[in-house]
């Protein structure tokens, strides 16, 4: 069965099968490097969970916290990065109480017109960005580009097509404003860069990694919550250098971002948090 092209790269939390590399298929040190740190970066963000955890609930190991978080990711169908995300981020119960969210309100999830398919797929975080991809490449009429999400202060890959493995294990956090992603991240706007050949806004290993993968401009587009908090980041890569988008194409990628902003923020306050009660529960049952 062949992998779908939108499906996510592999990570820590879930890393795909792959054939053993052949003997003599030694990782150039550039390589290696970013391998490693992007094993230490996914281990660090759980990590830090697994302290907030045994400290909260009395755990008597990292790996009970470990379990404990793996165990809730499974069941409640949340990425065990993005719990991880959640149990450092969001403010702990208070002590003693039964429930982490006493008297919190449910809403639906705002509407993804012309997004998500089929309508009874709505809830999943994964279906979600894989339509958001497709509508924006159809958009800016190219078949590269890449979601990302804000995780523990970095943009996180999240979904991607047409890329390079070299460009997705790169890009696979990205911590710094040294590309077009994090510029528009920290800036809340879209950005595009109309040749990533001479654009002054890439370091040269970022902007290496990017030509390598047959792309020469970009645009990012960033996906906000209500008060326009960037809770994500999409963008188009294309073969040639950029012109520019029409504003009537800018103005439509807008409101895609508004449009799977709201969601984002939705899924934060509904089904993570549900993951959260999940993982209180259970927490305090192992006391």
């Amino acid at each position: 069965m062949s992998q779908d092209p939108l499906d996510p790269p592999p990570n820590d939390s879930g890393r795909e099968a792959t054939a053993p590399p052949a003997a003599d298929a030694v990782p150039e040190p550039r390589q290696h490097d970013t391998a490693l740190r992007n094993r230490q970066l996914a281990h660090a963000c759980v990590e830090r969970a697994q302290d907030v955890l045994r400290a909260r609930y009395g755990l008597d190991s990292s790996r009970d916290a470990f379990d404990l978080l793996r165990r809730t990711s499974q069941q409640m169908n949340i990425k065990l990065h993005t719990l991880a995300d959640a149990v450092v981020r969001v403010p702990g119960p208070d002590a003693g109480a039964e429930l982490w969210f006493p008297g919190r309100a449910r809403y639906s999830p705002p509407p993804l017109p012309g997004l998500v398919e089929p309508e009874g797929d709505r809830g999943g975080h994964g279906a979600v960005l894989k339509s958001t991809l497709r509508r924006v490449l159809h958009l800016t009429q190219t078949g590269m580009g890449n979601v990302q999400v804000v995780e523990h202060g970095m943009l996180r890959l999240e979904r991607h097509t047409g890329l390079s493995r070299e460009f997705t294990d790169f890009f696979a956090f990205v911590q710094d404003s040294t590309t077009s992603c994090a510029r528009a991240a920290e800036e809340q706007r879209q950005v595009t860069v109309k040749d990533v050949a001479v654009a002054d806004i890439f370091d040269e290993d970022s902007r290496r990694t990017i030509l390598r993968a047959g792309s020469r401009g970009c645009h990012s587009v960033p996906l906000t919550g209500p008060g326009g908090a960037v809770l994500g980041m999409v963008s188009s890569h294309h073969e040639r250098p950029l012109l520019g988008f029409t504003r009537a194409q800018l103005d439509e990628l807008e409101a895609v971002g508004q449009q799977v902003g709201r969601w984002l923020a939705w899924h934060r306050g509904t089904r993570v948090l549900d993951a959260l009660e999940h993982l209180h529960t259970a927490a305090a049952a192992l006391r």
